[in-house]
């Protein structure tokens, strides 16, 4: 890999900007605005967010999710709780999340307190998935040690038979959805030379929303 090369990768923003006086005084209306945008123009994945947590140990980890639902408590997405990730939040509930949508020069940044859904809930989803996505979440013990590939092909195939005439699985009750409350959310547009443009809305004591420019 040539160094030089990757210190003269650069981009020039230009193709939209943000202020105060454009954006919605609340959050989670604006990033269902930008959301909705994302998908319009056919972003790959808009839904893909970086989850980073805190271990006990103090040190940080970020992995790929996909949000599964926004409302105006917040975002929420679905995982096996003895993961890593689950272990992490068990003991830790600041999360942050973090979208970036290249294609329209954007990133959100959201920080905020993680809580688990109601097993009505979390049941609801994962029963509505592809019957092969709901055996993945019984066959992969996520985050474990395993000797190959084949203990995983040779889980899914006992669960096939096992549920050959079924569509529909139990739901796993090591498995279930998040919802991450925010408490901050920042809106980033790219802009010509490096001079971004920030927009953070801070919930306050008063559970209202402050909204400041930050510098780039």
């Amino acid at each position: 890999m040539d160094s030089k090369k990757l210190a003269h990768l650069r981009e020039d923003y230009s193709k939209k900007e943000l202020d105060i006086s454009d954006v919605s005084k609340n959050p989670i209306k604006q990033f269902q605005v930008w959301m909705k945008e994302a998908l319009k123009s056919e972003v790959p994945e808009p839904n893909a967010m970086t989850l980073s947590t805190v271990n006990p140990e103090g040190l940080p980890t970020g992995r790929i999710v996909l949000l599964k639902d926004l409302d105006k408590d917040g975002f929420t997405f679905y995982t096996n709780y003895e993961s890593n990730k689950g272990k992490d939040m068990a003991k830790n509930k600041n999360v942050a999340l973090t979208f970036v949508w290249l294609e329209l020069e954007r990133q959100v940044r959201i920080e905020g307190i993680v809580k688990k859904v109601s097993r009505k809930t979390s049941k609801k989803y994962f029963q509505s998935r592809p019957k092969k996505s709901q055996m993945g979440a019984w066959v992969s013990s996520q985050s474990e040690v395993i000797k190959n590939r084949k203990v995983l092909e040779n889980n899914m195939e006992d669960l096939e038979k096992k549920y050959k005439d079924a569509e529909v699985l139990p739901c796993p009750p090591h498995w279930g959805g998040y919802l991450v409350q925010p408490v901050v959310i920042e809106f980033w547009q790219g802009r010509r030379s490096r001079l971004h443009d920030r927009i953070r809305y801070k919930l306050t004591k008063k559970g209202k929303w402050k909204m400041e420019r930050l510098a780039p």
